[in-house]
């Protein structure tokens, strides 16, 4: 936390400073020797990773090191299910979905269905078993195989997890989670020993397959105390320290210095969910997005609006794929040749295909959900 922002697994809010958080974090940069060296294996770099938007790491080069060894890794990564999904919380799956691809490797996804019980004091379990469905078909609709994607679901799979759980929680002074996380006298036991059994899956594949293997988790900035935790506690119990490597936020509608990143809990008008049709993305980014162009049409011709700090633009990094399409539209933009409300429409038709899209997979996943949840053997 910052007097300018805060960042914290339950927390984002402010106009985040990225190169501050590196040294807050105590994360490493992503610097383009290591982009070249993950296009070695890859053939082609993300967008993410061109765009910063994967900015940051921590043993990265480990991973590598061990990957041109033939010692795989495995991906993990995960999500707590408190809300619909939206399109925030597609930025990290939709790039471990590439790594999982080019790497050839598993991913084990963990849905912690007990930290949204045990951190909000009005979500009952029955509300996460709702959300744990519906998250769970987002996952699938993204094109994981299911051949080397395993689901971990925190109270179902308990038998497994929670023996040791219990070697990284007696690791796990309270001090160090105070520490972390800020917890006070107020909080209750179980939240303190959460971390714990989000520490699991890191290691867990290695006591499965009976070798030990390193692991990278994708992750969104904010999550990254909790595996600062992790880290130091997992190669007491004899197992790799996981790596991982970090992503920015998706702004909020209204722009990061007012929103933080995306929320579910923020409401629908600052949100777009995977469910929402064509008709409310159009409202929802034409009402809410803030814009970067000037107060009237003659101005902006005249001046040009600043994509810079126009959320409409900043959201095509993330979902426009196509690098000459982004500078051209930049370009146009500050120029004037574009107005606030074409870009908005740019946007608009680009999320309303890739939903269309999405949401047909959506159904379809109904059918393969239990394909994806861990067994014994799997």
């Amino acid at each position: 936390m910052t007097d300018n922002y805060t960042v914290t697994p339950w927390e984002v809010k402010g106009n985040i400073d990225y190169d501050k958080l590196i040294k807050e974090f105590g994360v490493s940069k992503i610097d383009e020797a290591l982009q070249k060296r993950i296009m070695k294996h890859t053939g082609e770099m993300h967008r993410f990773l061109r765009r910063n938007i994967f900015f940051a790491h921590r043993d990265m080069k480990f991973i590598l090191d061990e990957y041109e060894k033939g010692n795989k890794f495995f991906l993990y990564t995960g999500r707590a299910p408190s809300g619909n999904t939206h399109l925030g919380h597609l930025v990290p799956w939709i790039f471990t979905k590439w790594l999982q691809d080019k790497f050839d490797v598993e991913l084990w996804f963990q849905f912690p269905d007990e930290e949204k019980f045990l951190f909000k004091e009005n979500m009952t379990f029955d509300d996460v078993d709702k959300y744990l469905y519906e998250n769970m078909l987002d996952v699938i609709a993204l094109g994981f195989d299911p051949k080397k994607t395993h689901f971990i679901i925190d109270t179902k799979h308990a038998g497994l997890m929670y023996r040791e759980a219990c070697k990284v929680a007696k690791r796990i002074t309270f001090s160090t989670t105070r520490s972390a996380f800020g917890f006070t006298n107020e909080n209750n036991i179980g939240s303190i020993f959460y971390t714990a059994m989000q520490a699991v899956p890191a290691f867990l594949p290695s006591i499965i397959r009976k070798k030990k293997m390193p692991c990278l988790i994708p992750h969104a900035i904010d999550q990254d105390p909790h595996f600062r935790v992790s880290r130091d506690v997992i190669p007491k119990i004899g197992f790799y320290k996981p790596a991982s490597i970090q992503c920015r936020f998706l702004p909020g509608l209204g722009g990061m210095s007012e929103d933080g990143k995306m929320s579910s809990s923020s409401g629908d008008s600052a949100t777009i969910f995977t469910t929402d049709n064509a008709k409310t993305v159009k409202n929802k980014i034409n009402k809410y997005a803030f814009s970067g162009g000037q107060a009237t049409i003659e101005e902006h011709r005249k001046i040009g609006g600043n994509p810079d700090v126009d959320v409409s633009y900043q959201w095509l990094t993330f979902f426009e794929e196509d690098d000459a399409k982004l500078v051209d539209i930049y370009r146009k933009y500050k120029s004037g040749e574009i107005l606030s409300g074409e870009l908005k429409k740019i946007l608009i038709d680009k999320l309303n295909a890739f939903l269309e899209s999405h949401q047909i997979k959506r159904e379809e996943a109904r059918k393969n959900v239990d394909d994806f949840i861990y067994r014994e053997g799997k």
